[in-house]
């Protein structure tokens, strides 16, 4: 592999995601109905496409060569997690507070100083991540000014107090 001596253009961002699943209806009952994304292409029971804020897709889910299959196993390579980015701490407490409701559990929640993130696993077993960036003059740095991430417990609590 040749190592690349020039940066990405810091313009460059990642587009979307498309998910293989079992069943597309028991996708979208999650990705749809309880994150709330919007349908913006369905292909039969084959495919669909779904996006925040009119783009035409954020995520696709196929069942073409996946129709009722199992989840990938653990201790195999693979997508380690999706992440969808909030643009504020009330909207994901908004997300926290659909999740409750819908019944889904989560598997983690972490303050990572940069940003807060809840962790959980949608209907075929895909890891999801749902957080919110700090702003970035608000991110721990370590004296000589490099990055000090972390991973601390979140207070749920006090995210659902979020308005």
């Amino acid at each position: 592999m040749t190592q690349v001596v020039s940066p990405i253009d810091p313009q460059v961002r990642i587009g979307h995601v498309h998910l293989k699943v079992a069943d597309l209806d028991r996708a979208l009952a999650f990705w749809h109905g309880v994150l709330g994304f919007a349908i913006t292409q369905r292909m039969g029971r084959q495919a669909a496409f779904l996006s925040a804020g009119g783009y035409h897709h954020h995520i696709g889910l196929n069942t073409w060569e996946s129709a009722g299959g199992a989840p990938p196993p653990t201790h195999a390579t693979g997508l380690y997690h999706v992440a969808i980015l909030y643009p504020t701490r009330a909207l994901l407490a908004d997300a926290l507070r659909r999740l409750i409701a819908a019944g889904v559990e989560l598997d983690g929640a972490a303050d990572h100083g940069v940003s807060e993130a809840l962790y959980l696993r949608d209907p075929d077993q895909n890891g999801v991540e749902l957080y919110w960036d700090r702003p970035k003059d608000k991110w721990p740095l370590n004296p000589d000014g490099s990055l000090a991430m972390f991973t601390r417990a979140l207070d749920l609590a006090g995210l659902l107090a979020e308005k």
